[in-house]
């Protein structure tokens, strides 16, 4: 089983920064798409950003030009730079990867266990 450590969520003033961090827990054969989720307070899970293992990027609308995820293949980690920001950033950060455990095996998707990020204005 594959466990997704994630780290640097926490209280932050509006226009300020935060960094995120996720690392998986084992060693795996290989990972392909990584990226963040988050969820507000009675609202849906949605994408936030999304990085293919050739470093190809994705942002949602709400995000770009604030937000930058990265990753390194070599560490299986991935961490994503929030700058800039909103109150409405206000969220439980998730990251999600899809990875190969074995030669032989399937992708699958795991989940981080979620972090906090607050931004007050």
């Amino acid at each position: 089983q594959v466990q997704l450590v994630e780290s640097g969520g926490g209280l932050v003033q509006a226009g300020g920064s935060l960094i995120l961090s996720c690392a998986a827990s084992r060693n795996i054969f290989r990972i392909n798409d990584m990226g963040w989720y988050r969820q507000p307070p009675g609202k849906q899970r949605e994408l936030v950003a999304a990085i293919t293992s050739g470093g190809t990027t994705n942002y949602s609308d709400s995000v770009k030009g604030r937000f930058t995820i990265s990753r390194d293949n070599a560490k299986n980690t991935v961490s994503l730079q929030m700058n800039s920001l909103k109150p409405e950033d206000t969220a439980v950060y998730y990251c999600k990867a899809s990875v190969k455990l074995t030669l032989l095996t399937a992708y699958h998707d795991y989940w981080g266990q979620g972090t906090q990020v607050t931004v007050s204005s």
